[in-house]
């Protein structure tokens, strides 16, 4: 009995502890301040410059090392 009132217990702070969550997510916006805006922007703008390539899965197993680290 004592093991259903734990697990009980234990599910009623887990939703408070989400309600309480999603509650402050809706009331609390974050928005960049102005130093955090011009970082983006100037990481973008080096991105439009460079050139962006998103890697799929298959190029990135052959860009890495997958094999292992050899120690001797």
């Amino acid at each position: 009995m004592t093991t259903i009132i734990g697990i009980v217990a234990l599910v009623v702070v887990a939703l408070v502890g989400w309600a309480i969550a999603v509650l402050k997510d809706k009331g609390f916006q974050y928005t960049n301040n102005e130093e955090e805006q011009a970082v983006l922007d100037k990481n973008q703008q080096q991105l439009e410059q460079n050139g962006y390539d998103e890697l799929g899965i298959k190029d990135v197993i052959r860009t890495i090392a997958t094999t292992g680290y050899s120690a001797v």
